[in-house]
Protein backbone atom coordinates (compact mmCIF):
# COMPACT_ATOMS: atom_id res chain seq x y z
CA UNK A 1 0.00 0.00 0.00
CA UNK A 2 1.42 3.03 -0.77
CA UNK A 3 1.77 5.98 1.39
CA UNK A 4 0.59 9.31 1.03
CA UNK A 5 3.54 11.81 0.50
CA UNK A 6 4.43 14.18 3.39
CA UNK A 7 3.36 17.64 3.47
CA UNK A 8 6.08 19.70 3.82
CA UNK A 9 5.61 21.84 7.06
CA UNK A 10 5.65 25.80 6.70
CA UNK A 11 8.23 27.37 8.62
CA UNK A 12 7.11 29.18 11.50
CA UNK A 13 7.46 33.18 12.06
CA UNK A 14 9.35 32.56 15.15
CA UNK A 15 12.18 30.62 12.25
CA UNK A 16 11.23 32.71 9.59
CA UNK A 17 12.99 35.75 11.79
CA UNK A 18 15.79 33.06 12.36
CA UNK A 19 17.03 32.84 8.69
CA UNK A 20 16.44 36.20 7.98
CA UNK A 21 18.63 37.14 10.84
CA UNK A 22 20.88 34.30 9.61
CA UNK A 23 21.17 35.73 6.28
CA UNK A 24 22.06 39.26 7.63
CA UNK A 25 25.96 39.49 7.69
CA UNK A 26 26.55 35.73 7.67
CA UNK A 27 27.22 35.26 4.14
CA UNK A 28 29.77 32.80 3.06
CA UNK A 29 33.30 34.64 3.11
CA UNK A 30 33.13 37.21 -0.25
CA UNK A 31 35.99 36.92 -2.77
CA UNK A 32 37.04 39.08 -5.14
CA UNK A 33 36.74 42.93 -4.66
CA UNK A 34 33.01 43.74 -2.96
CA UNK A 35 31.71 43.20 0.21
CA UNK A 36 28.44 43.78 1.62
CA UNK A 37 27.70 45.97 4.05
CA UNK A 38 25.49 44.42 7.04
CA UNK A 39 23.66 47.65 7.77
CA UNK A 40 22.68 48.74 4.53
CA UNK A 41 23.29 45.45 2.94
CA UNK A 42 25.04 47.59 -0.21
CA UNK A 43 27.69 45.90 -2.39
CA UNK A 44 30.54 48.42 -2.15
CA UNK A 45 34.63 47.89 -2.91
CA UNK A 46 36.46 46.74 0.35
CA UNK A 47 38.57 49.98 0.39
CA UNK A 48 35.32 52.44 1.09
CA UNK A 49 34.83 49.54 4.11
CA UNK A 50 35.47 48.78 7.40
CA UNK A 51 35.80 45.18 8.65
CA UNK A 52 35.43 43.55 12.21
CA UNK A 53 36.03 40.64 13.38
CA UNK A 54 35.10 38.81 16.97
CA UNK A 55 37.90 37.56 18.86
CA UNK A 56 37.87 34.09 20.69
CA UNK A 57 36.03 35.83 23.93
CA UNK A 58 33.41 37.32 21.90
CA UNK A 59 34.95 41.42 21.48
CA UNK A 60 34.04 43.53 18.34
CA UNK A 61 37.75 43.95 16.98
CA UNK A 62 37.97 46.49 13.71
CA UNK A 63 40.24 44.84 11.44
CA UNK A 64 41.28 48.02 9.38
CA UNK A 65 43.98 45.83 7.21
CA UNK A 66 41.10 42.95 6.99
CA UNK A 67 43.61 40.21 7.65
CA UNK A 68 42.83 39.06 10.91
CA UNK A 69 41.47 35.50 10.69
CA UNK A 70 37.79 34.91 10.86
CA UNK A 71 34.73 35.66 9.49
CA UNK A 72 34.66 39.31 8.88
CA UNK A 73 31.39 41.65 9.52
CA UNK A 74 31.84 44.21 7.14
CA UNK A 75 30.23 47.78 7.13
CA UNK A 76 30.12 51.10 5.14
CA UNK A 77 32.68 53.83 6.30
CA UNK A 78 30.55 55.76 7.62
CA UNK A 79 29.49 57.07 11.50
CA UNK A 80 25.78 56.39 11.12
CA UNK A 81 26.47 52.58 9.49
CA UNK A 82 28.63 52.08 12.73
CA UNK A 83 26.04 53.95 15.42
CA UNK A 84 23.42 51.66 13.96
CA UNK A 85 25.92 48.57 14.04
CA UNK A 86 26.34 49.23 17.60
CA UNK A 87 23.11 50.09 19.19
CA UNK A 88 20.97 47.88 16.91
CA UNK A 89 22.46 44.11 17.40
CA UNK A 90 23.83 43.99 14.24
CA UNK A 91 26.98 42.41 15.53
CA UNK A 92 25.38 39.91 17.54
CA UNK A 93 23.13 38.18 15.05
CA UNK A 94 25.86 38.54 12.64
CA UNK A 95 28.05 36.78 14.76
CA UNK A 96 25.31 34.23 15.75
CA UNK A 97 25.47 34.95 19.23
CA UNK A 98 26.31 37.39 22.28
CA UNK A 99 29.53 39.79 21.68
CA UNK A 100 30.86 42.68 24.08
CA UNK A 101 31.25 46.00 22.05
CA UNK A 102 34.13 48.61 23.64
CA UNK A 103 32.30 51.27 24.54
CA UNK A 104 34.51 53.45 22.59
CA UNK A 105 34.05 51.58 19.31
CA UNK A 106 34.12 54.58 16.99
CA UNK A 107 36.93 56.08 18.74
CA UNK A 108 38.95 53.00 18.24
CA UNK A 109 38.43 52.67 14.20
CA UNK A 110 39.31 56.67 13.96
CA UNK A 111 42.21 56.37 16.09
CA UNK A 112 43.24 53.39 14.16
CA UNK A 113 42.61 55.08 10.66
CA UNK A 114 44.35 58.22 11.75
CA UNK A 115 47.43 55.65 12.89
CA UNK A 116 47.46 54.17 9.41
CA UNK A 117 47.12 57.65 7.62
CA UNK A 118 50.50 59.02 9.51
CA UNK A 119 51.86 55.37 8.91
CA UNK A 120 51.60 56.51 5.42
CA UNK A 121 53.04 59.80 5.85
CA UNK A 122 56.02 57.76 7.50
CA UNK A 123 56.66 55.45 4.51
CA UNK A 124 56.51 58.32 2.09
CA UNK A 125 59.10 60.51 4.21
CA UNK A 126 61.37 57.57 3.89
CA UNK A 127 60.91 57.03 0.65
CA UNK A 128 61.42 60.77 -0.43
CA UNK A 129 58.07 61.33 -1.68
CA UNK A 130 56.24 63.85 0.74
CA UNK A 131 57.78 67.26 1.81
CA UNK A 132 56.18 69.86 4.10
CA UNK A 133 56.01 73.72 4.94
CA UNK A 134 54.95 76.15 3.04
CA UNK A 135 57.46 76.76 0.43
CA UNK A 136 58.13 73.63 -0.47
CA UNK A 137 54.78 72.13 -0.50
CA UNK A 138 53.59 75.57 -2.75
CA UNK A 139 56.80 74.68 -5.39
CA UNK A 140 55.21 71.33 -5.82
CA UNK A 141 52.00 72.45 -6.05
CA UNK A 142 52.32 75.19 -8.69
CA UNK A 143 54.82 72.50 -10.63
CA UNK A 144 52.29 69.84 -10.53
CA UNK A 145 54.68 67.10 -8.53
CA UNK A 146 52.05 67.01 -5.98
CA UNK A 147 49.64 64.35 -6.00
CA UNK A 148 48.20 65.16 -2.93
CA UNK A 149 48.07 67.66 -0.37
CA UNK A 150 47.74 67.62 3.34
CA UNK A 151 46.65 70.31 5.38
CA UNK A 152 46.05 70.70 9.10
CA UNK A 153 42.57 71.61 9.71
CA UNK A 154 43.48 73.85 12.55
CA UNK A 155 46.10 76.19 10.66
CA UNK A 156 45.58 78.84 9.55
CA UNK A 157 42.67 79.59 7.03
CA UNK A 158 43.91 81.98 5.02
CA UNK A 159 47.47 80.13 4.64
CA UNK A 160 45.91 76.84 3.66
CA UNK A 161 44.11 78.60 0.71
CA UNK A 162 47.11 80.65 -0.11
CA UNK A 163 49.31 77.86 -0.33
CA UNK A 164 46.52 75.99 -3.33
CA UNK A 165 45.79 79.23 -5.50
CA UNK A 166 45.95 79.26 -8.81
CA UNK A 167 46.78 75.29 -8.71
CA UNK A 168 45.03 72.88 -10.79
CA UNK A 169 42.45 70.85 -9.55
CA UNK A 170 44.37 68.60 -6.82
CA UNK A 171 42.96 66.14 -4.12
CA UNK A 172 43.55 67.76 -0.82
CA UNK A 173 43.26 66.21 2.49
CA UNK A 174 42.39 67.50 6.12
CA UNK A 175 43.50 66.41 8.66
CA UNK A 176 43.07 66.87 12.95
CA UNK A 177 46.08 68.72 14.01
CA UNK A 178 49.68 70.38 12.96
CA UNK A 179 50.87 68.69 16.27
CA UNK A 180 49.35 65.09 14.65
CA UNK A 181 50.72 65.51 10.85
CA UNK A 182 54.17 66.76 12.39
CA UNK A 183 55.07 63.37 14.29
CA UNK A 184 54.90 61.73 10.93
CA UNK A 185 57.92 64.50 10.13
CA UNK A 186 59.59 64.31 13.81
CA UNK A 187 58.40 67.91 14.62
CA UNK A 188 56.12 69.81 16.72
CA UNK A 189 53.70 70.71 14.30
CA UNK A 190 53.46 70.55 10.55
CA UNK A 191 50.17 72.53 8.59
CA UNK A 192 51.05 71.77 4.96
CA UNK A 193 52.53 68.60 3.39
CA UNK A 194 52.22 66.93 -0.15
CA UNK A 195 52.89 63.55 -1.64
CA UNK A 196 54.23 62.99 -4.74
CA UNK A 197 51.70 61.28 -7.62
CA UNK A 198 51.94 57.06 -7.12
CA UNK A 199 51.15 54.61 -4.40
CA UNK A 200 51.45 55.83 -1.23
CA UNK A 201 49.23 58.79 -2.16
CA UNK A 202 46.50 56.96 -3.12
CA UNK A 203 46.89 54.61 -0.43
CA UNK A 204 46.50 58.09 2.21
CA UNK A 205 43.78 58.89 -0.01
CA UNK A 206 41.88 55.82 0.69
CA UNK A 207 42.39 55.81 4.82
CA UNK A 208 41.21 59.52 4.37
CA UNK A 209 38.42 58.57 2.81
CA UNK A 210 37.65 55.89 5.69
CA UNK A 211 38.42 58.29 8.08
CA UNK A 212 36.49 61.24 7.03
CA UNK A 213 33.34 59.08 6.82
CA UNK A 214 33.98 57.81 10.49
CA UNK A 215 34.47 60.91 11.82
CA UNK A 216 31.44 62.88 10.06
CA UNK A 217 33.24 65.18 8.05
CA UNK A 218 32.53 63.65 4.70
CA UNK A 219 32.74 66.68 3.00
CA UNK A 220 34.94 69.26 3.61
CA UNK A 221 37.83 66.77 4.59
CA UNK A 222 37.48 64.63 1.55
CA UNK A 223 39.95 63.89 -0.70
CA UNK A 224 37.33 64.70 -3.43
CA UNK A 225 37.62 67.92 -2.50
CA UNK A 226 39.89 69.83 -5.19
CA UNK A 227 42.47 72.36 -4.68
CA UNK A 228 40.16 75.02 -6.65
CA UNK A 229 37.05 74.46 -4.33
CA UNK A 230 38.78 73.41 -0.78
CA UNK A 231 38.66 76.69 1.26
CA UNK A 232 37.93 75.30 4.26
CA UNK A 233 39.26 71.98 4.82
CA UNK A 234 38.55 70.42 8.06
CA UNK A 235 36.68 72.86 9.34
Amino acid sequence: MRRSPRKRRRPTSEQTDLNAEDQEGMEPEERGPLRRCAVTRLRLPKEEMIRFVISPDGVVIPDLSARLPGRGIWLSARADVLETARTRGVFARAARGRVVIPPDLTHLVQDGLLRRMMDVAGLARRAGQIVCGFAKVREWVVGGRAGLVIQAADGSPDERKRVLSGARELPVVAVPTALGLGAAFGRDHVVHAAILHGELARRFRIESERFAGLSGRIGPNSADRSAGRCEQAGT
